[in-house]
């Protein structure tokens, strides 16, 4: 299960508005198949898996285990169900990470194998497969987009220098931030910030495709901009705004991870950065060129 997931990554760009899923054929002591679903509208993780076996290892595949991070599909969507290529290529046994509980799924992809006499085993790591998609599993669970807030601070709480725009990331930091762009597909910054800085809010120091901006305002509220979110499938929003902005999502109770990059220097005054949670959880804490990167999680966790 940790080498599907490590497939499953292969796919962040790609796969969306899918979930990443990786998925491993294993007969005896030896992995004979593996795939991971590469881009959206194509095949999924379990149908590439299949291709990549050999001709002269096919007649291992009822023997075989098949091992794969989410649920296999039950539906024809773009492509056809997942479930029924693993019953008619004679899988006997099935290991799943988590279930998928987007509506068409859910449940159905597991009962659709075992109806066929497939022995199936769920929960494997399951924390881990559900924390990978945590954005999709937020989506269709909590019909709303996957909120990161994010900012930058000096060592003694500040995000500016008396009201100018302070340049705390790194050369490297920034990279990592238009990555965080890059896998996100929408951001947005207050009015304020958006006037004072006129920030491009796309990926130029990464690749992959920019997010769509939103700029939050009077006319343009929170709960406009995350019922646009749901109803155009976006699934995850980055929020990079001053403090007013941030501390309407902190009060308003709508984030799920908490971003915080710390500087090693202090300014004399400026605008107080906002203030952790008490709900929030530290996940991970590295150091890059000095600065410190701090991420938070929601409390309790989206794992169940």
């Amino acid at each position: 299960m940790h080498r599907c997931l490590q497939l499953a990554e292969y796919g962040r760009y790609g796969a969306k508005p899918n979930p990443m899923v990786g998925a491993v054929i294993v007969a005896g002591d030896r992995i004979i198949g593996e795939g991971y679903h590469e881009r959206c509208g194509q095949g999924h993780a379990e149908v590439n898996a299949f291709a990549s076996v050999s001709p002269s290892d096919e007649k291992l595949l009822p023997a075989a285990t098949m091992y794969v991070s989410l649920e296999p599909c039950a539906h024809y969507g773009k492509t056809p169900p997942c479930a029924r290529l693993i019953i008619e290529k004679g899988i006997k046994n099935v290991v799943v990470g988590c279930i998928d509980s987007f509506s068409k799924v859910s449940g159905k992809g597991i009962a659709m194998m075992r109806e066929a006499g497939i022995n199936v085993k769920v929960g494997i790591l399951a924390e881990k497969c559900r924390w990978l998609n945590r954005r999709f599993f937020t989506f269709n669970e909590r019909k709303r987009p996957y909120i990161t807030l994010k900012w930058a601070q000096t060592v003694n709480g500040f995000i500016d220098n008396e009201g100018t725009s302070l340049s705390i990331s790194t050369t490297f930091t920034r990279q990592l931030v238009h990555k965080l762009r890059a896998e996100n597909d929408a951001i947005l910054v207050g009015r304020t910030t958006y006037l004072r800085d006129h920030p491009k809010l796309d990926v130029r120091h990464w690749t992959g495709e920019s997010p769509y901006s939103y700029i939050l305002s009077h006319s343009n509220t929170i709960d406009n901009i995350i019922n646009d979110c749901y109803e155009n499938n976006r699934q995850s929003l980055l929020v990079e705004g001053g403090l007013a902005t941030l501390n309407s999502f902190i009060d308003a109770d709508l984030w799920d991870e908490i971003r915080v990059e710390t500087a090693p220097f202090t300014v004399a005054n400026g605008t107080e950065a906002p203030r952790i949670p008490s709900s929030a959880s530290l996940n991970d804490k590295v150091e890059f060129d000095n600065n410190i990167i701090a991420l938070y999680s929601h409390n309790p966790r989206l794992a169940k």
